[in-house]
């Protein structure tokens, strides 16, 4: 699984904790009910993730949008506004649980935060 962080909104690193943690736990959730082998593959083998940098939301959504064409699990956080970004902010996004072959064509060149 990678995590997408958006780096241009410069929130505070217990923000983007909690937003990467978002997206994994719903990602997760997807993966085990729309495709429950994939899930257990990836539990089992220590439910590896990787925490990424993006530069903005259209990068954001331009790789999400690959990594579904190519059958991958997606989610997208929208912030409930509560602390430091506006309601509805895309702060950050999960691309898997899936086979890391496919989630590398996707978010291979991308840096690590």
């Amino acid at each position: 699984m990678s995590l997408l962080i958006r780096t241009d909104l410069k929130m505070s690193k217990g923000k983007m904790v909690a937003q990467g943690a978002h997206a994994a736990v719903a990602a997760a959730l997807i993966c085990r009910d729309m495709m429950p082998e994939v899930f257990s593959n990836w539990y089992i083998q220590g439910a590896a993730k990787i925490v990424l940098k993006v530069n903005s939301e259209s990068e954001m959504i331009e790789l999400v949008k690959k990594a579904e064409s190519l059958g991958l699990i997606t989610y997208i956080v929208e912030d409930m506004g509560l602390t430091e970004v506006p309601p509805g902010t895309k702060t950050a996004a999960a691309i898997g649980p899936g086979p890391e072959s496919k989630i590398d064509q996707v978010t291979g060149k991308l840096k690590l935060l």
